[in-house]
């Protein structure tokens, strides 16, 4: 497996588009809730140093990035996604554990979480070491509540007062 792991910069902006097609076809195909994001906010987050790409060639082929609220209390490494072809190589892992260092090294107080319906990311998360949490221990933000708008659950959050979706 020919892959390299970055922390964002300003050179993967221009992937921005790529990813978000990675993210947008798995949600598709998976009938899941993925939370969809523009370009321009991955190309943010990639600017920003808060995400971790993973190129094979040159060409994104896994991303996750970092979100806080709160002014930072509370953190999530989100959007985790793995080219198809790239699956079950333990790639979706690595990015992740290089995102979990990641928010503990820009965020060493706050609150790390991770919101997911994905059995393998579930995995991942608790080899991390991630505790499972009911939805009342999330962060109260709105800025938070607002990210999961564009989510296919989101009628389902807000019948269910955002305590389950």
């Amino acid at each position: 497996m020919n892959v390299k792991i970055f922390i964002g910069n300003a050179d993967h902006v221009k992937h921005s588009q790529a990813i978000c097609d990675m993210i947008n076809e798995a949600s598709t195909k998976r009938g899941t809730g993925i939370a969809k994001r523009s370009p321009a906010y991955i190309g943010k987050k990639l600017n920003e140093g808060r995400a971790v790409i993973a190129l094979s060639n040159a060409e994104p082929v896994g991303f996750c990035y970092l979100e806080t609220w709160g002014h930072g209390k509370y953190i999530a490494n989100s959007g985790l996604i793995v080219h198809e072809s790239f699956r079950k190589t333990g790639l979706a892992g690595k990015i992740k554990k290089r995102a979990f260092e990641l928010s503990k090294s820009m965020y060493p107080s706050a609150k790390l979480f991770g919101i997911t319906t994905s059995l393998p990311v579930m995995k991942i998360n608790s080899d991390l070491g991630y505790k499972p949490v009911t939805f009342s221990e999330l962060t109260d933000d709105e800025d938070f509540w607002k990210g999961c708008e564009s989510c296919r659950n989101h009628d389902i959050l807000l019948r269910n007062e955002h305590k389950m979706c």
